[in-house]
């Protein structure tokens, strides 16, 4: 299990902790929510039936800070269903499992496998082929999970939507099912770098659907560093803290 500035019982080095020290773990890793530091107020940063969109150049790390976002989700008792139309369910895990330890690492925990399973619940995998993804087909899955007792998500995230490609009207049904559900959903929007921005930092080919969303953030690269800059949503009188990507971890740090 996990524990963070306790004393640590020891049997031939094996630790045992109590309940006590993985509830210290578990608010330290909630409190280190990885948007919050943006200036948004709410701890979901969406509202129900809300959307919100990571923004970046292919490669820079839009699945790792939804993931960040979704464990934080997890952590806190909240259901979350992955949505893939690119990767296999046993790649998208290993992005969960491998940045849920280096949390684990930075905060210097030995043993994380218990609290991994304890947490694992609240999320769920679905992969779908890019062309065979829709609302109405989506909502179907969503149903047989539902009526099943199986799996009801507080949160979705996207992941491999082609913004480029599709119209606005498969995101209004997609609007509609999450107000329908009272589900938070974060898509991955791939950004081209031939691109430029306009005036609001918003590509061209995302400005006929910017209205939809709560949220936008954006990754960018400058040289050896990523930074996380909120484009929509945010307390307008808030003072956020620079954020950046590390590029060894993935994880998100304060700006220097």
């Amino acid at each position: 299990m996990l524990t963070i500035g306790v004393a640590l019982k020891r049997e031939k080095n094996v630790i045992h902790l109590t309940y006590k020290d993985i509830v210290m773990v578990k608010k330290e890793m909630i409190y280190r929510n990885p948007l919050i530091n943006l200036g948004y107020e709410n701890e979901d940063i969406l509202p129900n039936g809300g959307f919100g969109a990571v923004l970046a150049h292919a490669g820079v790390g839009k699945t790792a800070l939804l993931v960040q976002v979704a464990l934080n989700m997890m952590l806190r008792e909240n259901s979350v269903l992955h949505v893939s139309l690119n990767d296999a369910v046993s790649k998208v895990d290993v992005w969960y499992q491998e940045l849920f330890h280096n949390i684990a690492d930075n905060f210097g925990i030995a043993e994380v496998n218990d609290y991994w399973d304890k947490i694992q619940p609240y999320r769920f995998i679905m992969t779908f082929k890019v062309e065979g993804f829709s609302a109405p087909r989506l909502e179907e899955r969503l149903t047989d999970l539902m009526e099943q007792n199986i799996f009801k998500p507080h949160m979705v995230i996207i992941d491999g939507f082609k913004f480029d490609e599709a119209g606005r009207g498969q995101l209004v049904q997609l609007k509609e099912l999450a107000r329908k559900y009272s589900m938070r959903v974060w898509f991955t929007v791939h950004t081209h770098r031939h691109e430029p921005p306009q005036e609001n930092g918003l590509p061209l080919s995302f400005l006929h659907v910017a209205d939809l969303f709560d949220v936008i953030v954006q990754l960018a690269a400058k040289g050896d560093e990523v930074y996380i800059k909120s484009l929509k949503g945010k307390s307008v009188d808030s003072s956020p803290k620079d954020l950046l990507l590390d590029p060894a971890t993935m994880l998100i740090k304060d700006g220097k």
